[in-house]
Order: structure tokens, then C-alpha cells, then sequence
């Protein structure tokens, strides 16, 4: 019996990796930082995982679970793409990126 435990150990383990590695959504939704996500982190995804970050950061900043607004997450993509690709300091989390990180190494 003892042999047994080790190949589906094994066998959920490699599934585990493999939905982490292949990207899968719901692992990425459910590790995605939102707001904390620094600068240096969120500059490095591509378009969809931007999209994920931003609007787990909008209900962040809002506080309410239901999908924000398309518009609403494209305006904040933008601002945040602006304002964490001039941040002095790369470790600034979106949420607290501002223009004033531009000038300072805050």
C-alpha cells in the first residue's frame, strides 16, 4: 500500500507544476498581487496578465468584487503603464505609483 501513495503524490504534484507553468487563470487570478504587484513586475507581463493586475486592483481600490467597467481598466492600464515605466524606484508597488515617483526614488 505504501508504494502506491508515492506515484499520486507524484502525479498531483506534476499537475500543480504543470497548471502553474502553463499559465493557467485561475492560478494566475489566485496568485496575481493586484495592487502590491511592483513596477518591476508588472512592466514584464504580457497585455492579458496587465489586464488580470489591473483589475484585481481596481476592486482592491474599490472594494467591490464585480467586474469593473472595461473602460475603467483600460484607463488604469494606461496610467499605470505610464507611471511604472518612469518609476524611479522599480519596487514601487502599482498601487502607490505616482507621478511624483517619476522625479523621486520613492
Amino acid at each position: 500500500m505504501r508504494l502506491l501513495r508515492w506515484p499520486v503524490a507524484g502525479a498531483a504534484v506534476m499537475i500543480v507544476a504543470a497548471a502553474l507553468l502553463s499559465g493557467c487563470s485561475e492560478v494566475q487570478q489566485v496568485l496575481n498581487k493586484g495592487g502590491d504587484t511592483p513596477c518591476s513586475d508588472y512592466v514584464k507581463q504580457d497585455q492579458d496578465t496587465k489586464r488580470m493586475t489591473i483589475t484585481k486592483f481596481v476592486k482592491q481600490q474599490t472594494g467591490d468584487q464585480h467586474e469593473p467597467a472595461g473602460t475603467t481598466v483600460d484607463a488604469t492600464m494606461v496610467s499605470v503603464d505610464f507611471l511604472c515605466s518612469a518609476q524611479r524606484n522599480a519596487a514601487t508597488p502599482i498601487k502607490n505609483a505616482d507621478v511624483a515617483g517619476i522625479f523621486l526614488n520613492k
